[in-house]
């Protein structure tokens, strides 16, 4: 039972790293380059769709690294683990304190009504979600090291 916990976990944690490396190095640079205003509906789109299914994700992903740590807490690689959920639980804060309010803002935008700071905005965001991403890359690390 504990092995299917551990390779559950490990799957959704690894599936999740994979969207989220994917939005910051491939899917943000291809609506970048998007003519006029498509891009910035790509982004408004992406954060209403991804802002409403990432966190359950991301809190998923902690509860069950979670419970793989109380189940395992006297099997080898328990720390690993333990470290793991730490950065989980370090990517929900960030999430919560410095993507998630960027987000809200993002995804009420319109092309006629954008404010004046917002590729600054977007910026931000990008810089905050590549800390996040190797944040989560760290902990999916981790886990999968723990599996061995």
């Amino acid at each position: 039972m504990l092995n299917s916990l551990e390779v559950f976990t490990t799957v959704v944690v690894g599936v999740m790293v994979g969207v989220e490396f994917s939005v910051a190095f491939f899917v943000n640079a291809i609506l970048g380059a998007l003519p006029g205003d498509n891009g910035l509906r790509g982004r408004t789109h992406g954060a209403r769709l991804l802002g409403a299914v990432m966190p359950v994700w991301y809190i998923s992903s902690l509860v069950l690294s979670v419970i793989w740590v109380i189940a395992g807490w006297d099997h080898d690689g328990a720390g690993l683990v333990v470290t793991a959920a730490g950065l989980l639980i370090l990517s929900v804060v960030m999430s919560i304190l410095l993507l998630v309010p960027i987000n809200n803002r993002v995804k009420t935008w319109t092309a006629d009504g954008l404010p004046a700071d917002w590729k600054q905005q977007m910026n931000r965001w990008d810089r905050f979600h590549y800390v996040r991403v190797a944040v989560i890359i760290a902990a999916f690390a981790l886990l999968v090291t723990a599996l061995a």
